[in-house]
């Protein structure tokens, strides 16, 4: 029993981990842009990249760790991202630091699937495994928390690359502790990977990616966005077509057919679709609306964080309350509500009011993840451990990173359409970001300096009003979906079921 929770403390570790990586460039961004001199489109990509990159690559790495161990696997990505991690924080241009966050998604890629799908090898009695689960979701969810406070305490003394080399330490443990107290699980019937289909999945995901991002900006009548989004279509289309045809696919797509698997995928992709833009919005809303440090930005945000750690391990008594659709629903609608809130925020704040909507929201999180990660690794064998959490960490990278290229692209619209300059400025960098307009008011007289912050103030507000209102209502339609598309799912799922549904 002991080596169980051992093993869990060092999956929870490198999960920790890279959820603190997302949330410190948050932080990171607005300092970032003023020492590199990035673009808003340079900004997008660099939040971007590391997402599309263990997108593009979380189904293969989650079946390499089937074939030659998970915890071989864990190890060896552990070692390349603490690497990868002292390359970025060194990064002299906007260019460079999207190829290194690329090298780190890379890198990530080779740890998520191995993480959970530990867990579900280790904990294989249905009610440890929906605890265990709410941890491991519990520690992803404090990684967010955390990970601003640790950026904002760095980026209040050192530059930003420090945010990235609190993450070489962070490895070390885990190097050590998984070589001692892992274990060794692997698939023995495995066959060899196929590297077509290895192809057709990472250029699918990425190119269907690019298409999405690139219609975000442009608009849908560039020839090149309807041109990457067919290419990522029919690459999709003839990877799943090849899967059924494949002794040993990378995805058993018949997984699909079960209604738990393929319901708490959707809801999952959708939901950090949605969710994933409050953390960027906020990280510049605090900081360049509200003025405070990154310090005080990471702090104001550290109870929701928190909240989702408890939600996590609290949603395993809840499914026994109100079943699993029960408790995903409520969660997502608990987010619709603190999304509905932010459509309010102005100008200046009342941080005691914030609070607990932060606290409601986090909680939700908590619940709707830790629900849907267990739905989709119970209804998996043990021996596909490793692609079924690939897939449910890929449906989570891919909302992810849509969500910050589209909804981003929400929030830049709307500030730029409500952008009102005084005369005589030039508009040129104003109009990119608040960032550039905050850059263009430090070069002049005190008094036009005061309109043109007051104006792009003003403007961002405006776009997180946009922004938020938007996250609602998918939000929303998500937890509607769920409490439909769940309905029915056994409170318990035990081992049994797996060999007793196709």
């Amino acid at each position: 029993m002991a080596n169980k929770w051992a093993a869990l403390a060092i999956a929870c570790l490198a999960t920790l981990l890279l959820s603190l990586d997302l949330t410190v460039l948050h932080l990171a961004l607005p300092r970032l842009v003023a020492d590199l001199g990035a673009t808003s489109t340079q900004v997008l990509w660099i939040g971007d990249m590391y997402g599309f990159a263990l997108a593009g690559l979380l189904v293969t790495m989650g079946n390499l760790g089937d074939r030659i161990g998970r915890k071989r696997l864990l190890l060896i990505g552990a070692a390349a991202f603490g690497t990868a991690s002292v390359i970025t924080a060194y990064a002299p241009s906007p260019e460079l630091l999207i190829v290194a966050r690329a090298l780190l998604g890379v890198a990530g890629a080779t740890i998520m699937p191995s993480t959970l799908s530990i867990v579900r090898n280790v904990f294989t009695e249905p009610g440890e495994r929906t605890a265990a689960i709410g941890v491991w979701s519990g520690m992803s969810a404090a990684g967010f928390a955390i990970g601003p406070v640790v950026g904002g305490v760095l980026l209040d003394h050192f530059w930003w690359g420090s945010v990235f080399l609190i993450n070489v330490p962070i490895m070390v443990l885990v190097l050590v502790g998984g070589a001692l107290v892992l274990p060794e699980s692997r698939n023995p019937d495995a066959g060899r990977l196929d590297l077509p289909s290895v192809v057709l999945s990472f250029s699918g995901v990425v190119t269907a990616i690019y298409a999405v991002k690139e219609a975000a900006n442009k608009g849908l009548g560039h020839a090149d966005v309807a041109a990457a989004g067919v290419a990522g279509v029919l690459l999709l289309a003839i990877f799943v077509w090849r899967q059924t045809r494949l002794a040993e696919p990378l995805i058993d797509v018949r997984l699909f057919r079960r209604r738990a698997f393929s319901a708490s995928i959707a809801t999952n992709l959708l939901a950090i679709f949605a969710m994933s833009a409050m953390m960027l919005m906020f990280a510049w809303y605090l900081q360049l609306v509200l003025g405070w440090s990154p310090l005080q930005a990471g702090l104001a945000q550290l109870p929701g964080g928190l909240a989702g750690a408890v939600g996590g391990v609290l949603a395993a008594k809840l499914i026994h309350l109100i079943g699993r659709n029960g408790v995903v629903a409520l969660g997502l609608a608990m987010n619709a509500g603190s999304f509905l809130y932010y459509a309010t925020l102005g100008t200046e704040l009342n941080y005691l009011t914030l609070l607990p909507v932060m606290v409601i929201g986090g909680m939700g999180v908590g619940f709707a993840f830790t629900v849907n990660n267990d739905n989709v690794l119970a209804t998996a064998p043990k021996e596909r451990a490793g692609a079924a959490s690939a897939v449910s960490e890929t449906a989570f990278e891919l909302g992810g990173a849509l969500g910050i290229a589209i909804l981003g692209t929400v929030l830049t619209g709307a500030y730029r359409a409500n952008l009102e300059l005084p005369a005589g400025v030039d508009g040129a960098a104003a109009g990119e970001s608040i960032a550039g307009a905050l850059a263009t008011a430090a070069d002049l007289p005190p008094g036009l300096a005061g309109q043109v912050v007051r104006a792009a103030q003003e403007a961002f507000v405006a776009g997180v009003h946009m922004t938020s209102l938007v996250t609602a209502a998918l939000l929303a339609v998500v937890a509607g979906l769920a409490l439909v598309g769940l309905r029915g799912v056994p409170k318990e799922i035990p081992e049994e079921l797996l060999t007793t549904r196709a």
